[in-house]
Parts: structure tokens; sequence; C-alpha cells
């Protein structure tokens, strides 16, 4: 996981919160409800560790969190109403990785990623794995690199369609190794997955929570994942890093976020409540257990995140020759 230090003076606000009963920012957010808009499906990991993570907030907010579920066109519809909403504090959104890699793929998005939006903090950053059919003789990236260069063009790998980060993780092994892995792209990752157990492809790369419970199982063998550090839902699995490649790190993020324009004292209120939120042991045991690694920083180190993963995947997809339409 990706190491994200908290300020001592955000530590303070964040405790401070918890005393708060008539200061400012108290008065600063009334909410009748809270709308936590969800750009996917539900049933995906957004909607997963938001509803792990939202109970908490809401006692510590004093108000009720709400998902309202706006999918369609990757992700951009929903992030499009949380744009236009009103900055009260009162419509937020959970957002996953997608956020960020849109304006590598889409020409003309509807808003400005950076300008239009209030970073909130990130709730988990959950690493992207490396996972393969159990006959495959490999046991670490540095075997699967040395088959694919003995094998070009000959291994296949799944993703839930082009553009995804299954995807553009794929790409990125390819430039990265100087190899050629073939991309086979699914209508969504089950079905990847799926053809994967089945042997009809040789590997592929999924979240950690997609795959977690198969690899238990060992119908799946996961030889590498992409966080900056090995995560604490998989702590025997090495990082991609740890297998030679240096500066390979692809995620997930999954952003609290709101329209631009928020004042400052609600930008402290909801991102010292979602702090505390993930510091409670029993979120933090459910959302590691399912393969995310909770986060929870400052508004300000959220906002580099998101700059730093923009400029990523538009270099990930340039190198790839992926151009946004």
């Amino acid at each position: 996981m990706k190491k994200f230090p908290r300020t001592a003076a955000v530590c303070g606000i964040v405790i401070g919160l918890t005393g708060i009963a008539g200061g400012a920012a108290a008065q600063t957010l009334s909410c009748k409800v809270m709308r936590v808009i969800n750009p996917s499906a539900p049933g995906g990991n957004s909607d997963i560790v938001f509803r792990i993570v939202s109970g908490r907030m809401g006692e510590i907010l004093g108000q009720q969190l709400v998902l309202d579920y706006r999918s369609g066109a990757g992700g951009t519809i929903g992030a499009d109403m949380t744009a236009k909403s009103a900055p009260d504090g009162c419509t937020t959104a959970i957002v996953a990785a997608s956020f960020v890699i849109n304006p590598a793929l889409i020409k003309k998005l509807p808003f400005d990623t950076i300008r239009d939006f209030t970073p909130l903090g990130l709730v988990v950053d959950i690493p992207t794995s490396v996972v393969v059919h159990p006959s495959l003789p490999v046991k670490n990236i540095r075997d699967l690199i040395a088959l694919s260069k003995s094998k070009p063009g000959q291994l296949f790998f799944s993703s839930s369609g082009p553009g995804t980060v299954g995807h553009l993780t794929g790409e990125l092994l390819n430039s990265s190794a100087g190899i050629k892995i073939v991309h086979v792209p699914y209508k969504g990752i089950a079905p990847g997955v799926v053809d994967l157990i089945a042997g009809q492809v040789q590997l592929s790369f999924p979240s950690i929570p997609v795959v977690i419970e198969n690899v238990r199982a060992g119908k799946l063998k996961m030889i590498a994942q992409c966080g900056e550090t090995r995560s604490q839902s998989v702590p025997d699995v090495p990082t991609m890093q740890e297998g030679g490649l240096k500066g390979f790190v692809v995620s997930s993020g999954f952003s609290f976020i709101g329209p631009a324009g928020i004042p400052k004292p609600i930008i402290e209120k909801l991102n010292g409540a979602l702090a505390k939120a993930l510091q409670d042991p029993a979120v933090r045991k459910e959302l590691i257990s399912r393969g995310a690694d909770p986060v929870g920083n400052t508004s300000e180190q959220h906002a580099a995140y998101i700059k730093a993963e923009i400029e990523k995947w538009q270099r990930v997809a340039s190198q790839a020759g992926i151009l946004p339409e």
C-alpha cells in the first residue's frame, strides 16, 4: 500500500472534531440526508468499500449517508452530477480508478477532473494483482517475464475491457519488461476471471478483492501485486518492484470527493470524519479482509494523488498507443 503520512495538525483536527458540538464547523454542515453519488453500479468495489465506511462516518457526523447510484459512460455521468452539485457538503461522491484514468481516454469530458472537484480524502488503496492459471509454470514475476520472452505473443491476459486498469497494467508490463503478452478484452471482469480459471487465458491483472477468494481456494495463483509496498491483505505476495520492475505501481484508489468550492470548515469536517472512521478497528479489519488497504489522507495529499495518477495514466496510455476518443 502507498503510505500517505498525515500531519500533526490534521491529526489534531481529527481528534478535535469528536468534541465539537456548537463550533463553526458543526454549524456549517446541516443536511437532512447526505447524498453520496456512486458513478458505478451496485455491488462493485466502490459500493462495498463505502458501505463498510459510511455507517461509522454517519455516526461521527451525526448525518445519514445515502448512496445514490448514477452509473454509465465510464463513471462520467455520476462525476458530472457531483461537479454540478451545490458546494455545501450535502452532496459528495465515491469514485473509482476510472475517475483518474478517463482524462487519458476521453477527449472531451464534461468537467475538469482537477478544477471542478474538492478532494475529501482517499478511502482505500486497492493494489492490482498479477494472477495466473495454476498450471502456468511460473512462481513469480521474473519467471513470467522469462516465459513471455521465450513465447512472444503466445500468452494471453484478460481484462474487463479496453482502457481499464487491467488492460493498461498489461500494457505497462509489456513496455516495462520488453515482452509481448496479448490482451483479450471481456465485458466485465467476472467473465474474464471465469475464463482464466478455465484456462482459456493464462493471466490477468484484477484488483485483489476480485480474486482473493479464488486465490485462497487454489483456483488461481497470485504471483505478484502492484502496490508500492506489500498489501496488508496479502502480505506474503511480493510487489512488482520486489520482482525487479522499479516504479511499477498500479492500484485503484477509491476517492471521496465533492464539487469544487466547498468551504474549508466543511472540508475539514468531512475529511476528519473519514479519517476517524478508517481508524476504527472493526472498519479496518473488514476492509483489509476484502483486499482493501485503508488510507484516510488529508485533502491536500489527496489532491496531489489525483494529479499524479492522471499524469501516470496519460503516460501509460500514450506508451500503449491508446489515443483519447
